[in-house]
């Protein structure tokens, strides 16, 4: 990976430092998922970075837990379409065409009972439709090599995840999901794909992380 293209909505010191430890290979771009004015410009200006090549990984992160379902579809949802819409023309013009949408298993219908007593349903049902949302992608987009995934990259020790109460490290969730990501081929088009985590296979609980596909 010769560039990375950081996004934040706002000020973000630490994206900003990590950026002057990598110089030139690091890019903090300011991009507010729920305003398509600011995605446009964001598209922009990754655009003039990339100085006529195409964008190989599109990975769209953003996203809410809380329970106004309007905003948390907004977010979750509209968000994605709207990025990946926005960026899609640079991403035809890359070579491994990768779109990873950030899921969970709280958006399994199938898993709900199990998971019915977390709260924030609302985060739940609008990362279902997210899902859906990758779904139709996959099928729109196959014939032109894109890999469009959802990926649920495990419960991790973040502010959004609730801190040390969560399983996995941010450097174990993210590194897991990279290995998903960066697979060769199509075979993970259309799926929703759980990282494998050494240890966590056959861990006891709701959470096993054996990089098998999660049930819609």
């Amino acid at each position: 990976v010769t560039k990375i293209f950081a996004t934040a909505r706002g000020d973000a010191p630490a994206l900003q430092e990590l950026a002057k430890k990598s110089p030139g290979r690091v890019v903090v771009v300011q991009l507010d998922v729920t305003n398509e004015a600011s995605i446009k410009q964001a598209a922009a200006e990754v655009q003039a970075h990339l100085e006529g090549k195409g964008l190989d990984v599109l990975i769209n992160n953003a996203g809410v837990c809380q329970d106004n379902l309007a905003e948390s579809f907004t977010i979750n949802v509209l968000g994605v379409h709207w990025v990946t819409r926005t960026f899609l023309p640079l991403l035809q013009k890359g070579t491994q065409k990768k779109v990873a949408n950030i899921s969970t298993t709280l958006g399994s219908i199938t898993l709900s009972r199990s998971a019915h007593y977390l709260p924030a349903p609302a985060y739940k049902i609008s990362k279902a439709a997210m899902n859906s949302l990758t779904v139709q992608y996959a099928l729109d987009y196959e014939k032109e090599g894109f890999t469009f995934i959802a990926l649920s990259p495990g419960w991790m020790k973040t502010d959004l995840g609730g801190g040390e109460m969560a399983d996995l490290t941010a450097e174990e969730g993210a590194k897991a999901s990279l290995d998903i990501i960066f697979r060769p081929g199509q075979e993970l088009n259309g799926q929703f794909s759980k990282v494998l985590v050494k240890g966590w296979e056959k861990a006891k609980g709701n959470n096993q992380y054996d990089g098998s596909n999660s049930p819609w």
